[in-house]
């Protein structure tokens, strides 16, 4: 596979982790469809097992779905930008602290827009858990599903030489 065709895979992850963040868009479907064109294009063994992986923890996510609380930020009083600042900073930190980062991005991306949108500390952190509990649960998992999907394409990528 050569470099720009990777390169376009990269792109429509990226597409798909932002379509995660909106509402109406099916990012993990758009990151499996990533994967899926990268498998069928580099036929390896380490390309398939991503693909299998990427599929059955994507089904996983899919299945616990109705388990999550449904994403209500309205009743928050909390605007939408504040998920997707939330889904950022998961995204940056997904990479700059691998794993863990994801997950503290996205906290720490929510309270910070919720800071500064209320101006206090107190204020923006009792926000920040209101809209963790209303929606940032099941946008979490979402978007943390489909970047450890990303994580193992990029990892395959780099260290697989595909």
């Amino acid at each position: 596979m050569d470099v720009w065709q990777l390169v376009l895979v990269g792109l429509v992850m990226l597409l798909g982790l932002l379509g995660v963040l909106v509402p109406g868009v099916p990012g993990q479907a758009i990151v499996w469809a990533a994967v899926l064109w990268w498998a069928l294009t580099d036929t390896s063994r380490p390309a398939w097992g991503v693909l299998i992986g990427a599929t059955a923890l994507l089904l996983l996510n899919q299945a616990l779905r109705p388990l999550l609380p449904g994403r209500r930020t309205r009743r928050t009083g909390a605007p939408h930008r504040t998920l997707v600042v939330g889904g950022v900073t998961a995204i940056a930190g997904f990479f700059v602290v691998p794993v863990a980062g994801g997950i503290l991005g996205f906290v720490g991306g929510i309270y910070g827009a919720e800071r500064i949108r209320l101006g206090s500390h107190r204020d923006g952190w009792a926000s920040a858990r209101t809209v963790m509990r209303a929606a940032g649960c099941s946008l979490l998992v979402e978007l943390f599903a489909c970047l450890l999907v990303v994580g193992a394409w990029l990892g395959t990528v780099i260290w697989a030489g595909s």
